[in-house]
């Protein structure tokens, strides 16, 4: 069995940690107020220092995952929504089409709100995962992980769950889209150079609290991946392919 610092790659190991973690709770591993192993024990489990686990237990405090009653540990949040979703598989290109829709009246609001309401934990991770990007361009690659945890730190960061929940349930569709954009883009270094300058972009704006600027920027960016893989195409001229 592989070790977390085996697995961890690009990831510190607190951030891989804090994933674990938030998914043990988002697929209802813990009870709503059941407490939490210790530091120690989550140590222990994960093979990590426990400074380590401090800090993936402050990023699930940042998200409000968890509580702290003092001396007696960390506690589970109720949530208002569990993992998982009713999403059932791609079927089609119209499906595809159809996921950039939602994606495009959600997500550019998660940016406005976690332009808003970001912690310096939060911007953190969104900017972890635009360096990663950033590496990839650098070689003409692109990562669909880092493309993905790029959009989901974002919901992350926006405070409300509803927006991470959504993204979480839906990381199949969105990769896939992701994938053939990422494809459509292969042969193009200013395409490629293109794509993580709005990537950038919308960092930026999230970072300096400029809500409109971000949600209009992640609105531009979904809109152009959209354009460029399909071409213009509306969704209704794809059904049944």
């Amino acid at each position: 069995m592989r070790t977390v610092e085996q697995i961890s790659h690009r990831k510190s190991l607190s951030e891989v940690v804090f994933e674990r973690l938030k998914h043990a709770i988002k697929s209802g591993a813990y009870q709503s107020d059941e407490r939490l192993p210790t530091e120690h024990e989550l140590a222990a489990e994960f093979e990590v220092s426990r400074p380590v686990v401090r800090d993936a237990l402050k990023k699930l405090r940042d998200l409000g995952l968890v509580y702290s009653r003092q001396g007696a540990g960390s506690f589970v949040r109720i949530q208002g929504v569990k993992q998982p979703l009713g999403f059932g598989p791609l079927e089609n290109i119209a499906d595809l089409q159809n996921c950039y829709e939602f994606r495009i009246t959600v997500e550019p609001e998660a940016a406005a709100c976690a332009a808003e309401r970001h912690s310096d934990t939060q911007i953190r991770v969104i900017r972890l995962a635009l360096e990663a990007l950033q590496d990839a361009t650098s070689r003409q690659r692109h990562r669909e992980d880092a493309d993905f945890m790029f959009h989901l730190s974002i919901a992350q960061a926006s405070g409300n769950t509803y927006f991470s929940t959504a993204m979480e349930a839906l990381k199949d569709h969105i990769a896939i889209g992701m994938q053939f954009h990422g494809l459509s883009l292969k042969n193009s270094t200013s395409g490629l150079r293109h794509v993580f300058d709005e990537h950038a972009a919308i960092y930026e704006a999230i970072r300096t609290r400029d809500a409109d600027l971000a949600r209009n920027l992640m609105r531009q960016h979904l809109r152009g991946s959209r354009d460029r893989l399909f071409e213009g195409r509306r969704p209704e001229l794809a059904q049944g392919a």
